[in-house]
């Protein structure tokens, strides 16, 4: 049913040709980041999701860490903010990062698999943007950055 619902948010992407604006959490710990695979696409992702009304960018990276990976966050920090007009939409992508963090073990119905990899071992499918974004993680880059999601 997801998928059916994901279709025809991607027609509706096509028709209106929407702005979007988003938030993703680089959750790391030890060396491993925490990507999760969602029942309605393909691939690995860092978890993350769309604003509601009325919410600032952090309190949208809480809540989607804290549905998708039953994650309470500490301090959290802005990576920076990238933009995607691919798929007939103005994406726009604000990710932050944490490591600290404690996990209840819950997630949400779109959560089809949580996963730790490591930063030295990233899976196959993990989406281009979220493994740009760790490749700049391990190689140092200096935050907030912008850029091409």
């Amino acid at each position: 049913m997801l998928r059916l619902i994901y279709l025809v948010y991607k027609v509706f992407l096509f028709i209106v040709r929407p702005i979007t604006l988003g938030v993703r959490v680089m959750l790391i710990q030890e060396g491993k980041v925490l990507l999760i695979r969602q029942t309605y696409m393909s691939g690995w992702f860092m978890p993350g999701g769309g604003l509601k009304h009325g919410e600032t960018l952090e309190q949208a990276a809480r809540r989607e860490a804290h549905e998708e990976v039953g994650a309470e966050l500490g301090k959290l920090s802005l990576v920076g903010a990238y933009s995607s007009f691919a798929e007939w939409k103005s994406d726009h992508n604000v990710v932050f990062f944490s490591d600290e963090f404690k996990l209840s073990g819950k997630s949400d119905r779109e959560v089809a698999e949580i996963r730790w990899f490591s930063l030295d071992a990233l899976p196959e499918g993990l989406l281009p943007g979220h493994r740009r974004r760790l490749e700049e993680y391990q190689t140092g880059a200096k935050s907030p950055q912008f850029g091409e999601w």
